[in-house]
């Protein structure tokens, strides 16, 4: 007899594109369903069951592998975690579902929902959301580095190129209206000041254009060694953006000097935003 509906629907964990129905041990991806042996499948379905939880190697043993079965365990769990991550189009450098702890075991760090409950039982599993007395705040998954809720690694990605783009209007403005710009330096600083000003906006459009250009397309295409190049680059980044930060008086006449203190006071944290949105959706491994 066809198990009812709701039924089928509580053995079904969804995750991103992803699916996983316990009853029937089939991993899909966008409905289509993915090759997985069974032995990683029982591997992923306890990590599912404990999204934002360590599950140790030991666990791991207990559940999958019997005390009678003589296999070398070490290996046939790290194959089986290879398989689900190549499963997955997941890496162990930059996790974006299954996280290792070295010597510990693993973690399932994206949002976990059961479909039949509709209702995520991601990291924190099991959260009593009505009542936050009885929610530990251990129980929530947290970013290993930064110690905040895991985000959505696709809005992170979305944020991060948006302020590339901006940063690209705003070179390409100047560069465009650069008359301009040594109209406006010249009616507040006379003489070699103003052609200091407008050299400096030419010459670090000039260079900021291909290092926006280069972390746009980075972000678009998802180079997931983003967090060690950004890290790298962050001087440059810094660099350039507090530079920029002053910007806004460029537009004095037109937009007062209380509106330019305060958009220069947003454009400087704008560079450290940066480094916090790469290092969520990119963490190295240690």
């Amino acid at each position: 007899m066809p198990m009812p509906p709701s039924n089928r629907e509580a053995n079904v964990l969804r995750f991103s594109v992803f699916e996983a129905d316990l009853a029937a041990g089939e991993l899909r991806k966008n409905g289509v369903r993915i090759r997985l042996q069974e032995q990683p499948f029982q591997v992923l379905t306890a990590l599912l069951q404990n999204a934002g939880q360590v599950v140790t190697r030991d666990e791991l043993r207990e559940r999958i592998w019997p005390a009678d079965t003589f296999v070398d365990f070490d290996h046939s769990l790290n194959t089986a975690v290879n398989k689900i991550r190549e499963s997955l189009g997941d890496s162990a450098s930059s996790p974006r579902f299954l996280e290792t702890l070295a010597r510990r075991g693993y973690r399932f760090i994206a949002p976990v929902e059961n479909a039949g409950a509709a209702a995520a039982i991601s990291a924190p599993a099991h959260t009593q959301e009505n009542d936050p007395a009885t929610a530990p705040a251990a129980e929530v998954a947290l970013h290993p580095e930064l110690h905040v809720p895991v985000p959505r690694r696709g809005l992170v990605r979305a944020l991060f190129a948006l302020i590339q783009a901006m940063y690209l209007i705003f070179y390409v403005s100047a560069l465009a209206h650069l008359r301009d710009a040594d109209r406006v330096a010249s009616s507040f600083l006379p003489g070699w000041r103003a052609l200091f000003i407008v050299g400096a906006v030419l010459v670090t459009g000039a260079v900021g254009i291909p290092l926006r250009l280069y972390l746009l397309s980075a972000v678009a295409f998802d180079f997931r060694k983003l967090g060690a190049t950004f890290g790298r680059l962050f001087p440059f980044v810094l660099a350039l953006g507090q530079l920029w930060a002053i910007a806004p008086f460029l537009l004095l006449p037109q937009i007062g000097v209380g509106l330019a203190f305060a958009a220069t006071a947003a454009l400087l944290y704008v560079p450290f935003s940066e480094r916090t949105l790469v290092r969520m959706a990119y963490r190295l491994e240690r």
